[in-house]
């Protein structure tokens, strides 16, 4: 049986789409890389930013989408490269998932 996610999208189907995106956006590889390095531990917003040296905005553009600059259906979560925990004071911390782990992987061997 095949996995899917919460759409009902198989990975074989958002496999390329995963690629794509991550090859489209170095900020989406910075972070992804980012928090492989820091996983099983979380990260939020700024302090990704600081070690990707990149701005906030982009940081949640990537990870969430925004308006044209990044795409919803292209960001980290919808993906499922990145997942979100919520924690107390309204803070959210991401981390790397499993899928993730390996589509970083699969663009490396590529290059």
């Amino acid at each position: 049986m095949l996995n899917e996610n919460a759409t009902g999208e198989t990975l074989e189907v958002r496999r390329p789409l995963a690629v794509r995106a991550l090859r489209r956006s170095n900020v989406r590889i910075k972070i992804a890389e980012y928090l492989s390095e820091i996983s099983p531990n979380y990260s939020y917003t700024a302090d990704i930013a600081y070690h990707v040296r990149t701005t906030p905005s982009n940081v949640i553009g990537a990870i969430r989408g925004m308006e044209t600059r990044y795409k919803e259906d292209e960001s980290l979560l919808m993906l499922d490269i990145v997942e979100e925990k919520n924690c107390r004071n309204n803070i959210k911390l991401y981390g790397i998932t499993t899928f993730g782990k390996e589509m970083l992987r699969e663009i490396k061997e590529k290059k």
